[in-house]
């Protein structure tokens, strides 16, 4: 009888392992943890504006609920990609009452209203609720550079900038020349972290403004807006190609699939697409997705079934669709999967 509770035993400690072997547990991944979703390990710094920021303008916002650019308390897209790569994104510097920025170590440099190369004072940014802080894309990275010396090659470099430059360029044709500055601006901004160590670089491009809610509630239904988009992105292609950059980094096109999205919107989950946001303008402060909570949601799932917060930041499940695309362009050009 003995015997037999042993091989009991035997064969119960036989599938363990070999359920925990399939599953992944045991081994993999750095220091023995188990591997992440994305099958390395990376550490993950962010360059850009709210629809990367993970938190700059938090203690202030929590104070209602909000804390990021979306439906609140949901992540962006750069926390999500973080995670996929098995780390956690945090805000570089955060916003105290008194509106000075103070750093915290994290590497989540994305501020709302940042710019890429057009003075923040051309338009005013939630200026009463938290001051003219606005870092440009250029400072986010000499603060980088300043606190740590380089990149390395254990990193993922994340850079999505140039909304704002477009948002506040005003209208063609006397736009284009600040579009085109932004574009070629930013380009450099890329040479700069590529020549100081990054091997693993994300460039996004700007999404379709002109499909924003914003876009479609004015009075050319956005067409300006797609323009100038189209106009950054294009100068961006060039500038990168003329420097040499192209091969040396992982392009995202979300202009492209922002159009894709909406145009196919109920089969990606969505019950209402550009024509409208998640987070109630009456009940919302300053109608911002920084300080939109579930209790200022349309309905109890508008997170979820909306695309857009407010008339310019998605949601949180349009974030994650957007963090999936970009884990599986960057699995594309051969890093993790």
């Amino acid at each position: 009888m003995q015997g037999s509770n042993d091989k009991v035993r035997v064969a119960i400690f036989a599938m363990v392992i070999s359920l925990l072997t399939a599953c992944g547990g045991g081994g993999g991944g750095s220091g023995g943890a188990a591997a992440p979703s994305g099958g390395i390990h990376l550490q993950v710094v962010s360059f850009g504006d709210s629809l990367s920021d993970v938190g700059t303008f938090a203690p202030i916002a929590s104070a209602v609920g909000g804390g990021r650019f979306t439906t609140n308390p949901g992540q962006v897209w750069t926390q999500d990609v973080a995670q996929y790569y098995g780390d956690t994104l945090t805000a570089a510097f955060t916003i105290d009452v008194t509106h000075a920025l103070s750093a915290q170590g994290g590497l989540g440099y994305a501020e709302g209203g940042a710019t890429v190369a057009t003075p923040a004072n051309l338009y005013d940014f939630l200026t009463d609720v938290i001051g003219n802080v606005e870092m440009p894309v250029n400072q986010q990275v000499s603060s980088h550079l300043a606190a740590h010396g380089s990149f390395n090659s254990n990193q993922l470099v994340l850079i999505f900038a140039g909304s704002n430059d477009v948002l506040r360029a005003g209208a063609l044709p006397a736009a284009a020349q600040t579009v085109q500055t932004a574009a070629t601006t930013l380009a450099q901004v890329v040479a700069q972290i590529v020549q100081n160590g990054a091997t693993h670089v994300v460039v996004v491009n700007v999404p379709n403004i002109g499909l924003s809610p914003k876009g479609f509630a004015s009075p050319d239904g956005g067409a300006n807006l797609t323009q100038l988009s189209q106009m950054f992105n294009d100068s961006l292609n060039a500038a990168l190609q003329a420097d040499g950059l192209q091969g040396k980094v992982i392009q995202i096109d979300s202009f492209t699939w922002e159009n894709q999205i909406i145009a196919n919107f109920q089969a990606n989950g969505f019950v209402v697409s550009n024509t409208g946001v998640a987070c109630n303008p009456v009940k919302t402060p300053k109608d911002t997705a920084l300080l939109c909570s579930p209790a200022t949601y349309v309905t109890a799932n508008a997170d979820q079934t909306y695309m857009f917060a407010d008339d310019l930041h998605p949601t949180t499940r349009l974030h994650a669709l957007f963090a999936q695309f970009v884990e599986q362009q960057i699995a594309r050009s051969g890093l993790g999967h």
